[in-house]
């Protein structure tokens, strides 16, 4: 079986996800260079995991990492609007800037949660790093901390994609590339 004959498009190739990632971390560098004390890039698990070791690879400023799992899919290919923070930080946040990273913000509802969970532990400011951001989904709209910016890799159309890290039932994670999943696969 060949994944790739499971993929209705590609939507962002593998060399132009390696540009714009490098675009990404240029700008996070650019705006973390002055702080006192290392940023904290907080992954979200399990999606944005491919991302997140290319984007700190090419971040040239001492960061920590950690990650959290929120769980609002599962084998859905629609989110619950319900999330819950399944694995939580090893890292104190407490007066720290975090840039949280995801693979795809789509209605916005995981985003939120793990924002007001990041603030409740005191982090200093909480910027979001989105690989995709699908906004005709959007239901919740979320506020950043402190001064926390949001850096966005690509819009994404109202489409199923996977690859990246990106999934669908666990499988798909390792495609080099975004695509549109064919719907016989998920339907």
């Amino acid at each position: 079986m060949s994944l790739d004959s499971h993929i209705e498009e590609v939507l962002w190739t593998e060399d132009q996800i390696s540009e714009r990632v490098a675009q990404l971390a240029a700008q996070i560098t650019e705006d973390f260079s002055k702080t006192r004390r290392p940023p904290l890039v907080v992954g979200v698990a399990t999606g944005a995991f491919l991302f997140v070791a290319d984007l700190v690879r090419r971040i040239p400023l001492p960061v920590s990492v950690d990650f959290v799992r929120a769980d609002s899919y599962g084998s859905a290919t629609l989110s619950s609007g319900a999330p819950r923070i399944s694995l939580d930080l090893k890292l104190d946040v407490n007066d720290r800037h975090v840039i949280l990273v995801e693979d795809i913000v789509d209605t916005g509802h995981t985003l939120s949660c793990l924002i007001s969970h990041l603030a409740s532990k005191g982090a200093s400011s909480i910027s979001v790093c989105a690989f995709l951001d699908k906004p005709a989904r959007r239901k919740v709209n979320f506020e950043l901390v402190g001064d926390g910016k949001y850096y966005r890799g690509f819009e994404c159309p109202d489409y199923f994609v996977v690859g990246y890290g990106m999934d669908y039932a666990e499988l798909y994670r390792n495609l080099p590339y975004i695509g549109v999943l064919k719907p016989q696969h998920y339907s």
